[in-house]
C-alpha cells in the first residue's frame, strides 16, 4: 500500500462504529463520517443474537449490553386462533455458543459504548454534520467529498466503508444497484408498558394471522419493567395521521389482546419495509456494509446482526491486507461471503418468516404450523432449527465460502 491515510467510514450507526472499532483494534486509522450531528436514537432494532454477542466480545462491547439488556433464552410461535403452536429454547444451543439466548438491547445503546471505546484509541474521528456527497478513487486511494457546517470538504483515505444506512449516500455516489422490491404494507410499531407475560406471553413471540400477525418484543427500555413492543402490518392506503393516532392504535392493541382499561403507550411509529441487496458489496476500494449493501423485514432480527457481521468480517480482512498478510483479492472474499449469506440466508429467510405468519390458505397455513410443532417436540430437529434461526448456522456458511 503506497500510502496510509485511515480508513473512511460513513455512518455512525452501529454497523460503522463497530467497523471501526474492528479497524481501530488492529491499529488502523480511521475517521467515520457521519450526517447527523449526533448519534441517532434509532428504536427498531434491538435483537443481538449469539453469534454477533460472541463476535463484539473481543471488541469489548459484549459485557456492556449484557449489563444493560435482556436476556431471552424462550420464544414461541402461535396462531392468533390457536394459540401457542411452538416454544423453542435456546438453552439447546449450550455447546454451541457461549451465549445461548437471544439479548433483546436497543441498538442505540450500542452505540454510545462503541463510540467511546473508539475514542480511547489512537488515530480514530468521529466527525459530526458531515454527509458524504461523492467518492472518488484511484488506485492509491479514495477521496470523500463532504458537506459540512463550513461549507464543503475532501478527505483523503486509503479506503471506505459505506455503512450509512438504506439511504446510503456512498451506495448512490457509487451507482450501485439496490436490487430488490418493497413490501406492500408498512409496519406499525407501539412499545406498551402493560406487562404480556401474565397472558403466556415469551419476551420473544410471533403471532400467525392472515389479516393482523403480530411480532412482539421485550425490550428493557430505561429499566424495569421495560417495555413490549408490537410490530403490526397496516393498510398504505390509511393516511399516516391516521394510523398513528390514539384510536387507531387502542383498535390495534384491543384486537391483539382485549382488557377494559386502554393501553399507555410510550412509543409509535411507521416505517415502510423492504427486501433488496446491493448489486455488489465491492466498488474498488470503497465496500458496503450492513444497511447500505442488504435491508429486509424485522422477522427474525437479522437487519442488524447480519449487518454487525458484515462490519466484523470486513474490518478483519481489511486489517489482513493493511499488514500485508492477505492481497487485495480478500475484499473480493468480502463480498462473496457476505452477499451470498444475504441473498440466500437473510433475505430467504426473513422473506419465510413473514409468508409463514400471513399466509391466507387454510391448508397450507396449518401445514407449516403443525411442521413447527413436530420440530419443536424433537430436540435433534429443533437443535438444527436453532443453528439456523440464531444465526450461528450462517456464519458457518460464510466460513464455509472460499
Amino acid at each position: 500500500m503506497a500510502a496510509r491515510s485511515p480508513v473512511i467510514v460513513v455512518g455512525a450507526g452501529p454497523v460503522g462504529l463497530v467497523a471501526a472499532l474492528g479497524l481501530a483494534r488492529q491499529g488502523i486509522p480511521v475517521i467515520v463520517l457521519e450526517a447527523e450531528d449526533g448519534l441517532t436514537h434509532d428504536l427498531r432494532a434491538g435483537t443481538f443474537h449469539p453469534p454477533t454477542l460472541e463476535m463484539m466480545a473481543p471488541l469489548g462491547l459484549t459485557d456492556p449490553l449484557l449489563a444493560m439488556g435482556i436476556r431471552v433464552p424462550l420464544w414461541q410461535m402461535r396462531d392468533r386462533r390457536a394459540g401457542i403452536v411452538a416454544q423453542f429454547d435456546l438453552g439447546l444451543l449450550a455447546h454451541d455458543t457461549p451465549y445461548p439466548f437471544r439479548l433483546h438491547c436497543e441498538q442505540h445503546k450500542l452505540t454510545p459504548v462503541a463510540r467511546d471505546l473508539l475514542a480511547l484509541l489512537p488515530r480514530t474521528e468521529i466527525r459530526f454534520g458531515c454527509r458524504l456527497v461523492d467518492v472518488a478513487q484511484n488506485a492509491d486511494g479514495v477521496v470523500a467529498t463532504v458537506e459540512t457546517p463550513d461549507g464543503p470538504a475532501e478527505i483523503a483515505g486509503s479506503y471506505l466503508i459505506g455503512a450509512d444506512g438504506g439511504r446510503s449516500a456512498a451506495r448512490k455516489a457509487l451507482d450501485i444497484t439496490f436490487e430488490g422490491f418493497t413490501w406492500p404494507e408498512r409496519f406499525l410499531v407501539v412499545s406498551t408498558r402493560y406487562d404480556l407475560a401474565p397472558h403466556g406471553f415469551t419476551e420473544n413471540a410471533y403471532v400467525a394471522d392472515p389479516d393482523e400477525w403480530v411480532a412482539l418484543f421485550k425490550m428493557p427500555d430505561t429499566g424495569p419493567p421495560g417495555l413490549w413492543r408490537l410490530a403490526i402490518p397496516t393498510d398504505t392506503a390509511l393516511p399516516e395521521e391516521v394510523v398513528l393516532s390514539d384510536d387507531f392504535v387502542e383498535a390495534r392493541m384491543q384486537g391483539f389482546l382485549p382488557r377494559p382499561e386502554r393501553y399507555e403507550i410510550a412509543y409509535k411509529s411507521i416505517y415502510r419495509v423492504h427486501q433488496r441487496v446491493a448489486r455488489t458489496f465491492r466498488a474498488g476500494r470503497c465496500l458496503l456494509a450492513g444497511d447500505a449493501a442488504h435491508v429486509n423485514n424485522p422477522l427474525g432480527a437479522m437487519g442488524l446482526n447480519s449487518g454487525i457481521h458484515d462490519a466484523v468480517n470486513l474490518s478483519a480482512k481489511l486489517g489482513a491486507l493493511w499488514r500485508g498478510e492477505r492481497g487485495d483479492a480478500a475484499l473480493d472474499h468480502y463480498d462473496r461471503q457476505r452477499r451470498l449469506i444475504a441473498v440466500d440466508y437473510v433475505q430467504a429467510i426473513t422473506i419465510r418468516n413473514k409468508r409463514l405468519l400471513e399466509e391466507r390458505d387454510d391448508a397450507v397455513r396449518a401445514a407449516r404450523l403443525d411442521e413447527l410443532r413436530r420440530t419443536a417436540a424433537d430436540p435433534r430437529l429443533a437443535h438444527e432449527f436453532l443453528l439456523k434461526s440464531s444465526m450461528i448456522a450462517s456464519v458457518h456458511q460464510a466460513d464455509a465460502i472460499a
